[in-house]
């Protein structure tokens, strides 16, 4: 290149234009390099971002399966297990659990709990004698001719009676049907027929013709509703006793049962309304869509809704309609009422508590706000405290503060437990003095839990769900502390549904709308009486003859009042297995209350 000195001044600006050339290629070189560096960057964050994507929906649909797994496989238990490595086998060989068994040695000899050594009582064998009532057939069973005689003594001589061996052998034979046959004598005047003829008269039956008894109806409806057996498997049970009806005549019977008990299910209603505090739940059944549709009487709000419900079935071309079940459950009038609708509309719960005033316990369900709401103060809602609990459980992506709030909802139900066996003034008290006390806590962290800086809550996390799910329904799932009648939670209404699941695996679905509200009512006799520990079938074989007798008060008929006049048909079994459940209970939480106080004793001492 040559000296620009020696170059003359056209030369030069020859040379500067070139130089600006070389420098405008080399620019848009250096910008074409800048862009194809920006869209690699922008390529990179793309996929970095997408790879986060992916990994997190990943994350989330490994946590969307093991919380199915659970549901499916794992053990349905809501028991708290507070230190997840409680179940592992610990042989004992670390420092840590030999210091932890001094130390737990030492508290037990200064809190003096054991006891100088005594021979331990013979647990006391349970009764297996066959009960004394049932009828003795006696087969006495004598020895082989060969075992009779003695070589040395001869003929060996018969001891007494008394010193026989007896031995007991319950048998079975299964049940036995006959045929009851009327003969009903005619009187007339002789050779006058104008004054016609008298007899007695005749009985109402179920079916035309009175062929079939009230146990028969009793039998089949016990079978169906409180054992879950479809009419067709207990035609194998009627043909064992030599009777095998078609399954058209059982549902005639059925059908017909239904219209004679509708009174006395209306009463049931009506007694139930009564209760102060009614806890209500719900579940799915099958409804066969018909064939024919009948006609609604559109000015019914029920027929109106089940009319709308059809009619959308049929426009989407459906087999079948995802009706519902609902039961209500008296806490101090003992009886289970259920009820069948189309669907989840609140026209079910709306129609059966229009006129009521008290409580209703359920889940968080809209509708029934919205029935509260139009009640006009005289309906108050109160929610079950173990929906809200079952959020925390399923918040495993903070495993701290599932913690933390478990515990808080293990001491709770732990007080109720304490409380059950006390007066409703001692379980105010007790509700009032320390669960109060753990409710003030929950509700401070649930003010404070935002004004974290770590391990901030995200908002679609399961936590935060559940978290909104506590503020949402605070003052619902915290009124049952003023209100010692009222329980903790929806449990108990919550089991009524398994006899709804029990029967839906044997009787699938529901053929028609009457069909759905035959189970409804049929469910309500078999698990009232079921709930007052009832022999189930001669329950329903009594009011059925009853009422085919044509008897209009219902009152004794109602199971706890039938209980009282018929004390041979009270299962005592049940109200025992009941009692020792309830105690067992009570000292196995009692022992954990023990050993927790024993082992925060020895941890502030340490």
């Amino acid at each position: 290149m040559q000296d620009p000195a020696t170059l003359s001044k056209p030369k030069l600006l020859e040379l500067l234009e070139q130089q600006k050339v070389a420098l405008a290629a080399r620019d848009e070189q250096i910008s074409a390099r800048d862009e194809q560096i920006s869209v690699q960057n922008r390529e990179v964050a793309r996929r970095d971002d997408m790879i986060g994507q992916l990994e997190a929906k990943i994350k989330q649909l490994e946590h969307d399966y093991l919380k199915l797994w659970q549901e499916r496989f794992a053990a349905k238990s809501e028991r708290y297990i507070e230190d997840p490595d409680q179940l592992r086998i610990d042989f004992g060989d670390t420092d840590q659990a030999a210091d932890a068994a001094e130390g737990l040695a030492e508290a037990i000899e200064e809190a003096d709990l054991i006891p100088a050594h005594q021979r331990r009582k013979p647990h006391k064998r349970r009764d297996e004698s066959l009960p004394a009532h049932l009828p003795r057939k006696e087969i006495v069973i004598d020895a082989p001719d060969v075992d009779k005689q003695c070589d040395a003594h001869g003929e060996k001589k018969l001891l007494p009676e008394a010193m026989w061996d007896v031995v007991e052998r319950l048998t079975y034979i299964p049940p036995q049907l006959w045929v009851e046959v009327r003969k009903y004598q005619k009187y007339a005047c002789e050779g006058q027929p104008a004054c016609g003829m008298a007899t007695a008269e005749r009985p109402t039956g179920i079916v035309e013709g009175d062929k079939y008894d009230a146990s028969i109806a009793a039998e089949i409806i016990t079978n169906k509703y409180a054992y879950h057996l479809p009419v067709y498997r207990q035609q194998d049970l009627f043909a064992g006793s030599g009777w095998t009806p078609s399954r058209s005549t059982m549902l005639n019977i059925l059908t017909r049962c239904h219209f004679i008990v509708a009174p006395l299910l209306h009463y049931c209603k009506q007694v139930l309304q009564v209760d102060s505090h009614v806890a209500c739940d719900d579940t799915g059944t099958t409804l066969l869509y018909p064939k024919s549709p009948p006609e609604f009487d559109l000015n019914d709000p029920k027929q109106k809704r089940i009319a709308e419900v059809f009619a959308e079935a049929k426009a989407a071309n459906k087999p079948s309609i995802n009706a519902k079940m609902w039961g209500y459950r008296g806490q101090t009038v003992k009886l289970n009422v259920f009820d069948f609708t189309v669907s989840r509309h609140r026209d079910g719960p709306e129609l059966f508590f229009q006129d009521y005033t008290g409580t209703i316990l359920g889940d968080c369900w809209h509708g029934f706000g919205a029935i509260a709401a139009a009640s006009e103060g005289a309906i108050v809602r109160a929610a079950c405290n173990s929906h809200a609990r079952r959020k925390f459980e399923d918040a495993t992506d903070y495993p701290d503060d599932r913690r933390k709030w478990l515990k808080w909802y293990q001491l709770l139900f732990d007080i109720e437990t304490r409380g059950k066996v006390l007066s409703e003034e001692e379980r105010r008290k007790l509700r009032q003095t320390e669960a109060k006390a753990i409710w003030d806590a929950m509700r401070k962290e649930l003010d404070t839990v935002d004004d974290r800086t770590e391990q901030v809550v995200l908002p679609k996390s399961d936590l935060r769900k559940a978290l909104n799910y506590l503020g949402n329904h605070w003052a619902e799932l915290t009124r049952y502390l003023d209100d010692p009648r009222l329980p903790m939670d929806n449990n108990e209404c919550e089991q009524l549904m398994k006899q709804v699941g029990l029967g839906r695996k044997n009787w699938l679905f529901a053929g028609s709308v009457a069909g759905g509200e035959r189970i409804a009512g049929f469910l309500t006799l078999t698990s009232s009486a079921h709930r007052n520990d009832l022999d189930v079938r001669a329950y329903l074989n009594d009011i059925l003859q009853r009422l085919l007798d044509g008897e209009t008060d219902y009152e004794p008929m109602l199971p706890w009042n039938w209980a009282a006049t018929h004390p041979q048909s009270i299962r005592q079994f049940r109200r025992e297995e009941r009692r020792e459940r309830d105690v067992r209970k009570q000292t196995e939480r009692a022992k954990r209350r023990a050993r927790k106080r024993l082992l925060e004793n020895h941890s502030k001492k340490s």
